[in-house]
């Protein structure tokens, strides 16, 4: 069942944090990305076993980096491609890769590799059909480690998908970090407008429901090889 989510239209109430910085200049750190994991075969489907971490598309043109809350907003109002970490940091990026906006999963150029691409939510459907749609998918599907208060999976399935967190369509990041967010490269014709479209959540109840997206929101990609 197909559930509505209204992120980014209602305010998000943030408190502000600032701190004085200090005189000393810090050297710039060294983020090494995480090690390349190979796809596995799930049914009649390969996937990769990791999000996806580019900055340019496959034909070689990059893809802005949004760091600031402004930067966000912009390129989503210019319905224009953008990339960041869950809360700007590099960090994150080893573990959950980069969160990217619906305009970077659909831009023409192409956001996954070379002989693959983003799955559509049919593509999605024949993965859950597949492992079963049950109680236990969610220890299928879930890395085992890294998910908060013991909510770790086992993996079986070999899919690994981490809690990546995802970003609001105001800049601002969920503070949860508890659940993991999804893109397809779906959209659904039923609704009037071209704001939405549809994604995959991953909540702390084990649920891995189709939901109808903002396009302006920061979400996870993995990829489908090509038939």
């Amino acid at each position: 069942m197909r559930n509505c989510i209204f992120f980014g239209l209602s305010i998000l109430l943030s408190s502000a944090f600032f701190s004085c910085s200090s005189n000393k200049v810090k050297k710039d750190e060294t983020i090494q990305k995480a090690p390349v994991r190979p796809p596995v075969t799930i049914g009649n489907q390969t996937w990769t076993t990791q999000n996806l971490d580019v900055d340019q598309f496959s034909n070689g043109d990059k893809i802005p980096e949004a760091k600031s809350q402004q930067e966000w907003i912009s390129a989503i109002k210019s319905k224009k491609p953008a990339w960041c970490y869950y809360y700007n940091d590099a960090k994150n990026g080893v573990k959950s890769g980069k969160l990217y906006n619906w305009y970077a999963v659909s831009d023409a150029r192409g956001l996954a590799p070379s002989g693959w691409h983003v799955p559509t939510d049919d593509e999605w459907t024949t993965l859950v059909k597949f492992l079963g749609d049950d109680k236990s998918l969610e220890e299928k599907i879930k890395s085992t480690e890294g998910w908060k208060n013991d909510e770790n999976g086992k993996n079986t399935s070999g899919l690994s998908l981490v809690p990546g967190g995802y970003r609001y369509s105001n800049g601002f990041f969920d503070p949860t970090g508890s659940s993991a967010y999804y893109w397809s490269a779906s959209i659904d014709n039923q609704l009037k407008g071209d704001s939405i479209a549809l994604g995959r959540s991953l909540g702390f109840d084990g649920s891995f429901q189709t939901y109808w997206l903002s396009k302006g929101l920061g979400l996870s990609v993995r990829c489908v090889k090509n038939n």
